[in-house]
């Protein structure tokens, strides 16, 4: 099985940032995770009970241009 979109994670504030959430299991940035269920940790809570249930992960392309921790921030 296969979503779309992967959002439907539980997420958390990120202290001290005003627009940024993270996942509450994994601590993954949403906009690293980008909707994609191997945006999270292969540790994440939440990525496990979901491949459990049989849902594919993608391996990530290496060539993908993921969003920088060190990018700029406007918060």
């Amino acid at each position: 099985m296969k979503k779309l979109y992967y959002i439907d994670y539980p997420q958390e504030h990120i202290e001290g940032q005003m627009h940024k959430y993270r996942c509450v299991h994994c601590k993954v940035e949403t906009t690293i995770i980008n909707g994609r269920l191997e945006g999270h940790l292969p540790t994440c809570e939440y990525r496990i009970k979901l491949e459990n249930a049989g849902y594919e992960v993608e391996p990530l392309d290496a060539s993908e241009n993921l969003v920088s921790h060190d990018a700029d921030d406007f918060d």
